[in-house]
């Protein structure tokens, strides 16, 4: 009995890769088998919630402002082509927004609808790099459950897409999402760059703003289907959908936290420090061993890719701060005025690793 269903499954499987599958990308790199992809997604989640924290467990965070200001250039560079290869490819006034079913033709412009479908499927391992940075520099508070699903299922997900329907009407998501990537890694850039660049992205409190109006955009278009006919799988029209709305929660989620919840672990009043119960300060000085997280410091660890990391964490022992900005718990160079998150004298950032401006490689996709 075992055997007959192990055969019947391996024939339904067999049908679907070589029959129901588009023959036109069955021999492109990664494309003949699902088990390539799903095991780099799985290696993925095992190394950024296991392997990679035991390896840097024993090991100095990282010092990696180069190499992320040269990978969000490139994050940059590499969204804005296929951006636009998407629009060259059919949604520059080819593509219906309505209903686009798939063109499985071998002209040129299907071909190339086809051939970015599978760059775009690639850019999703590429995002990798975001969590492996997070992880060298010691920020493994940022790789949360949610974070990790986000970025260990989209690779999987586009491979379905790219194997069965590269083109038509779900690659709207992928022209969004790619077009939204332009603007985030673009601000990830300027951030890395230093504190003296942070004039340059005063806007930055607009960005998950931009990517809660993307899900909301990407499932309304989607859903449209399930109201009119439409010669496109159903099937991938409403997984694309529920990506949307999951994404859109988790996201607004965040946005929650960020700007609008009152019970924010510390905020900063009147140029005063106020802390919850456990981490008291007592005549002006931290107490020890506590943790004091400064003016928007309430991270949800919950949201997939948080646009914004303003905060500043720094662990006191005895009164000391361990990066030695504080002796005996008082600020030494003078006065300090909580800045988004940044205690910051004569413009100089606590600790240029973990300021606001290089605590920032937290994507969406």
């Amino acid at each position: 009995m075992a055997l007959v269903i192990a055969h019947d499954i391996y024939d339904w499987y067999r049908d679907l890769m070589d029959n129901k599958s588009d023959p036109r990308v069955n021999g492109w790199f990664m494309m003949s088998s699902p088990a390539p992809t799903f095991f780099l997604c799985v290696f993925y989640a095992y190394f950024s919630k296991s392997l990679g924290p035991k390896l840097m467990a024993k090991r100095k965070a990282m010092d990696l402002r180069n190499v992320l200001i040269w990978y969000n250039l490139f994050q940059t560079a590499f969204s804005a082509w296929i951006f636009y290869e998407y629009l060259m490819s059919g949604w520059w006034g080819d593509y219906n927004l309505k209903c686009q079913p798939v063109d499985y033709s071998t002209s040129p412009k299907a071909l190339r609808m086809a051939n970015i479908c599978w760059w775009y499927y690639i850019s999703k391992f590429t995002e990798f790099f975001d969590t492996l940075f997070f992880i060298l520099r010691k920020k493994t508070q940022h790789v949360s459950t949610l974070h990790v699903i986000h970025h260990g299922c989209m690779p999987f997900s586009v491979w379905l897409g790219l194997k069965f329907a590269p083109g038509g009407h779900s690659t709207f998501f992928a022209l969004l999402n790619s077009f939204v990537h332009i603007i985030m890694y673009f601000y990830y850039m300027i951030a890395a760059m230093g504190p003296q660049y942070q004039k340059y992205i005063w806007w930055k409190k607009y960005l998950t703003t931009i990517q809660m109006v993307q899900f909301v955009a990407i499932f309304i278009h989607q859903f449209q289907l399930l109201f009119r006919e439409c010669d496109y799988p159903k099937g991938f029209m409403v997984w694309i959908g529920l990506h949307g709305v999951m994404f859109l929660f988790l996201f607004s989620d965040f946005y929650k936290t960020k700007y609008t919840r009152a019970g924010q672990k510390v905020k900063a009043s009147n140029g005063h420090i106020k802390t919850e119960a456990k981490e008291h300060l007592s005549n002006g000085k931290p107490a020890a061993n506590g943790t004091a997280i400064y003016a928007n410091g309430n991270s949800n660890k919950g949201a997939c890719m948080p646009i914004l990391e303003d905060e500043t964490e720094n662990t006191f022992t005895n009164g000391h701060l361990k990066n030695g900005i504080y002796s005996n718990g008082f600020a030494n160079g003078g006065n300090h005025i909580l800045k988004e998150g940044v205690i910051s004298s004569n413009e100089a950032i606590l600790n240029p690793d973990t300021s606001s401006s290089s605590l920032h490689q937290r994507k969406v996709k």
